[in-house]
């Protein structure tokens, strides 16, 4: 452990911002896979209903330096040829 006060200060805001990255990161996987689920399932309505509510959830993580930028667009387009397909 850090013995200068900065440091430790240091250490709790690390702690915080990993955290809050992980929760992020997390709520991004959750609306991909919820995604991947409902074109797993055939139901394309319901794949296109997700889609709509990722999308959100994707952008936000790219705001907050979760993700990058192009892997936000990736997803997005890869998902949305997944539900065009089906």
């Amino acid at each position: 452990m850090a013995n200068i006060a900065s440091a430790r200060k240091r250490a709790r805001q690390a702690e915080k911002n990993r955290q809050r990255n992980m929760a992020a990161r997390s709520r991004f996987r959750t609306a991909v896979k919820k995604v991947l689920k409902a074109v797993r399932t055939g139901n394309q309505e319901g794949a296109a209903e997700a889609y709509r509510a990722a999308v959100p959830v994707i952008d936000k993580a790219v705001s907050k330096g979760v993700i990058h930028r192009n892997k936000a667009a990736r997803h997005k387009s890869r998902l949305n040829a997944r539900i065009r397909s089906l």
